[in-house]
């Protein structure tokens, strides 16, 4: 009887296991879908404010934003959450949860070896001020994010230790995440990242050839050249050209091309997470010559002029961050996110094989969007828009 009921208890103990374990892979999917929906968001947001090139990472600003609400309190919280778009994830009774889900779509992303994605967090705060150690520890376990005091009177000394620290964690690909510090500032919310990966297919550098600013300016720039099997499609809605280059390491580039006569603000305009899972669906693969320019982009964000208008707002005043500290009147000074990309040759030189007739080919010589996606979780890891492939 006895041997019975510790079967019993041992069964049902494993069944919660697998239960949880089932749950939490489900939420993880959840999270995936609302960080594409925050992605395109965010993304309409910044390209709207600019008429040049622009890169960011979404799942690197939704991690700093997520880590940042585990000190928050109230309406503060509620607001980052909603901003986020994963409030039905939170639970209240597993204060954890939303650090738990982050961590796991962390591990599921970089899980292949072959992709290198380090987002660097961290939290700069005034020398005077005390910080909760459980809540140092949760964003340091969770989110690998770090607190650091400064002192912001300074502001020569400042902003050298907080691009130090940026460099320091980005192998020097980073090199000046702030410009300027203000002396009055409290709290500072940095988020940081590097990206070059290593192509699934191979790439040949190319003579420079011309690509079309506008109607008006013409710019010469090193193109690579792959002639192999590559996804593709078109929106005839949308007059869209969609191209798929996958990357070693589970992720892939989706180029976007409208059409010549097609203005690239119209996609910014109404690039949504159904559309791009969508344009995912629509691919198919075909023999392609493919001709892409060869691209670095640096690209730098004050996120106090985005997030109020995606809802997050009393971050910057009249916050609650009383789970970080105990400190009265409490707001976040700004948050800053700067994101670099190289898009370069393969270490291997493109193969062109043999056949009777030349395939098509595809020339993305004329503004672009890209977004770079986790295949297995289709989540948006950074997203940019290509007009001037010469700058920067």
């Amino acid at each position: 009887m006895k041997k019975a009921l510790l079967f019993l208890l041992e069964l049902g103990f494993l069944l919660q296991v697998i239960t949880e374990a089932q749950d939490m892979s489900s939420d993880v999917t959840v999270l995936a879908s609302k960080n594409t929906d925050f992605a395109t968001s965010l993304y309409r947001e910044i390209s709207s404010a600019s008429d040049d090139n622009v890169f960011f990472s979404p799942l690197c600003v939704s991690s700093a934003l997520a880590a940042l609400s585990m000190g928050a309190q109230g309406i503060t919280r509620e607001k980052i959450l909603q901003g986020l778009g994963i409030t039905p994830l939170d639970q209240e009774d597993q204060p954890k949860r939303i650090p738990e889900l982050f961590q796991k779509l962390r591990e599921e992303v970089t899980k292949n070896e072959g992709l290198q994605y380090n987002p660097t967090t961290a939290l700069f705060i005034r020398q005077q001020l005390d910080v909760s150690t459980d809540y140092t520890q949760v964003i340091k376990q969770y989110f690998g994010a770090n607190i650091s005091k400064v002192d912001f009177t300074n502001a020569q000394v400042s902003k050298a230790s907080i691009n130090d620290y940026v460099k320091s964690k980005t192998g020097d690909k980073v090199k000046e995440v702030v410009s300027t510090v203000d002396p009055q500032a409290t709290l500072m919310l940095i988020s940081s990242i590097f990206f070059q990966g290593n192509w699934k297919i191979p790439f040949a550098p190319m003579p420079e050839e011309r690509f079309f600013v506008n109607k008006y300016k013409i710019v010469q720039v090193t193109m690579l050249f792959s002639s192999e099997k590559h996804y593709l499609a078109y929106d005839p809605t949308m007059k869209l050209g969609v191209l798929k280059l996958p990357y070693q390491g589970g992720v892939a580039m989706l180029v976007l091309l409208p059409d010549k006569d097609v203005d690239y603000t119209s996609i910014d305009e109404v690039l949504t997470g159904d559309r791009f899972l969508g344009w995912i669906k629509m691919l198919k693969k075909i023999k392609l010559e493919v001709v892409l320019p060869m691209f670095s982009l640096e690209q730098s964000y004050a996120m106090k002029t985005v997030l109020p208008d995606m809802g997050i707002s009393n971050v910057f005043e009249s916050a609650d961050l009383s789970g970080l500290s105990e400190e009265p009147n409490l707001n976040l000074s700004e948050m800053i996110h700067k994101a670099a990309i190289e898009v370069k040759k393969s270490d291997i030189s493109a193969m062109d094989t043999p056949m009777d007739s030349a395939p098509p080919r595809l020339t993305i010589n004329r503004p672009f969007l890209f977004v770079i996606y986790h295949e297995a979780t289709n989540s948006p890891l950074f997203m940019g828009r290509v007009i001037d492939p010469t700058k920067k």
